[in-house]
């Protein structure tokens, strides 16, 4: 196994075209993004977009628990509390978000396979894809607000192109969606059978005309979840409590909508008690950092919202939540964080301005994005 643990093949297709695959292979953190696997995929992807004879790439992972559950966040807290390298936050946060920048740009298709936990950083590699596939295991969320941190890896991005309410639910809350959830939300192109991937692999192998591959890989996806569903987007528990959702999310006033958010803990419905336990266990100032970037995301470019998220994550780096939340959450495990602030009211609207500054001296990190052209 590469100690970088991403296996990188090519498979041969007709007409001497190439299938760029990528494998996470990185089981005991449940494929959690290293900072050498964010340069592994990052280097091949750079490599696979300047050839004209690799048609498209599939990223998936060695695993039946998990594409990606998010980036090394233990790293980052033993770099906060001084048993690691104090640059480790700014080297892995600066090229896991040019990455997450990258792929959404990438013109090559890109097929995303998400089965299992797709989490944090991994939401991030997963919504870059150009053709995002769940399988009947997946399980899409953003879960930061229980370590202090916030929705990174582009989350401005791809949680601004949905009906806000529906973002601030997901966001605030960290909710589990299946595939259906995210079919509904948008979050995922294609829901198809996880036994049918080596099928899609050897229809790719079977075209014959490549030259329209993002067209050419739309249709094999789509043919797949046609004979192999995995779910509809009718059968979301999105839509089942789509009105309990707006009402709860719906509004400007964030301390209103994280105690109506809150009490759906109290909610028979599992899954619904479960998002109200999450958010009303949460880190408050994590609640201020999602309802300032979909306030401000709004018209952002993608370069400006890997800038802006940069900046935000160093600050969570250089103060107590980030590193409080991932001891309680994963190190220490007893699951007792003890948040800088203890609820929404209490934190002060310039602790909150302050995550939005300059975490370093000079140009900035990620200064060579520049936003796509129209």
């Amino acid at each position: 196994m590469s100690d970088r643990r991403v296996h990188e093949t090519e498979i041969k297709l007709n007409n001497d075209t190439r299938l760029g695959h990528l494998t996470l292979d990185n089981p005991a953190a449940l494929n959690a993004l290293r900072l050498d696997m964010v340069e592994a995929i990052q280097a091949a992807v750079k490599r696979w977009e300047a050839r004209e004879d690799v048609v498209a790439i599939l990223i998936d992972a060695d695993s039946d628990k998990a594409f990606c559950a998010g980036g090394d966040v233990v790293n980052l807290y033993r770099s906060a509390i001084g048993d690691a390298d104090p640059d480790y936050p700014r080297r892995f946060f600066t090229h896991e978000y040019q990455l997450c920048h990258d792929l959404h740009r990438l013109k090559t298709p890109c097929i995303a396979w998400g089965h299992g936990i797709v989490m944090g950083g991994g939401m991030g590699v997963f919504s870059g894809a150009s053709h995002r596939v769940v399988t009947e295991t997946s399980r899409l969320a953003m879960p930061e607000i229980k370590i202090g941190l916030f929705p990174d890896c582009a989350a401005t991005w791809f949680f601004n192109r949905l009906p806000r309410y529906l973002a601030r639910f997901i966001a605030l809350t960290g909710a589990t969606l299946n595939a259906a959830d995210s079919l509904f939300a948008g979050l995922a192109d294609h829901a198809i059978a996880h036994a049918a991937k080596r099928d899609v692999v050897d229809a790719l192998t079977a075209v014959e005309d490549w030259s329209d591959p993002q067209a050419t890989v739309a249709d094999v996806l789509g043919r797949a979840e046609g004979n192999r569903p995995a779910a509809t987007a009718g059968d979301a528990r999105l839509v089942t409590h789509l009105d309990t959702l707006r009402t709860a999310a719906t509004g400007s006033d964030l301390v209103t909508i994280v105690a109506r958010l809150s009490a759906l803990a109290a909610a028979e419905d599992p899954w619904l008690a479960e998002a109200g336990a999450n958010i009303a266990a949460g880190c408050p100032v994590t609640a201020h950092l999602v309802h300032r970037q979909l306030e401000i995301g709004c018209f952002m470019s993608l370069a400006e919202v890997a800038r802006t998220e940069l900046a935000m994550a160093l600050q969570c780096c250089a103060r107590p939540d980030l590193p409080e939340g991932v001891r309680a959450l994963l190190v220490d495990k007893d699951r007792q964080p003890r948040w800088r602030y203890a609820s929404v009211a209490d934190v002060p609207p310039d602790y909150v301005d302050a995550h939005f500054q300059p975490a370093w001296t000079g140009a900035h990190p990620l200064a060579a994005l520049v936003p796509a052209a129209l």
